[in-house]
């Protein structure tokens, strides 16, 4: 997982509650063997039309959202069905936040896992950052790790929380196994130094 300081990007808007996983990356399109590949699908029921042209009224085919790397959304975002493809597809396009009144608790924990961020804000001010977005064509947010601030190209600017497990993680590109290391290695050295391995206990000692 690469290490996640401070970002800054173009920032999109997908004003909609209750986006789920399905709607993220529909299951059609889980058969790929990496985690690689999956952006080009990313809200594909959205961004395409039946006749497979793109949906030019939807928010993410906007040219002037091209290439954005934050998205803001509504309530309960990434709510649904247990499928880390949705985390997988939303950075294969480019996202690295997510900014949402609130996660489904499976996406939440899958993107943690993965490196990408989501922010918590209240309603109105998930509104009014859309409202923003809006207003401002090329509007960039930065999004501050260390000092879990969030900063506007207009002047805007927040502070939110986030789980200190995901905070120490992200700042040095760590994943699960990488975190338990740096906690217990000691603890773990020391079992194996006192305790002998399985095989050694059954298989005969060499003469």
């Amino acid at each position: 997982m690469e290490s996640f300081k401070r970002f800054t990007a173009l920032a999109a808007y997908l004003d909609r509650p209750n986006v789920d996983t399905d709607l993220i990356i529909p299951k059609q399109f889980l058969k790929r063997i990496s985690r690689d590949g999956y952006g080009q699908f990313l809200f594909n029921d959205l961004r395409f039309l039946p006749s497979g042209e793109e949906n030019l009224e939807f928010s993410l085919n906007f040219p002037r959202f091209k290439g954005a790397g934050v998205l803001v959304s509504g309530r309960n975002f990434g709510c649904g069905s247990s499928r880390e493809h949705a985390a997988w597809a939303l950075m294969d396009y480019g996202f690295k936040t997510v900014i949402a009144e609130s996660f489904g608790d499976i996406f939440s924990h899958n993107s943690s896992k993965v490196g990408l961020l989501l922010v918590e804000r209240p309603l109105a001010e998930v509104k009014d950052l859309m409202g923003r977005i809006e207003a401002n064509t090329g509007y960039t947010l930065t999004v501050d790790l260390e000092g879990q601030e969030i900063l506007g190209s207009d002047g805007y600017s927040c502070h939110f929380n986030v789980d200190p497990k995901v905070k120490a993680m992200f700042l040095k590109g760590a994943d699960d196994i990488d975190y338990t290391l740096s906690h217990f290695l000691p603890q773990v050295a020391l079992f194996e130094k006192e305790h002998k391995a399985p095989w050694q206990a059954v298989l005969p000692e060499k003469k």
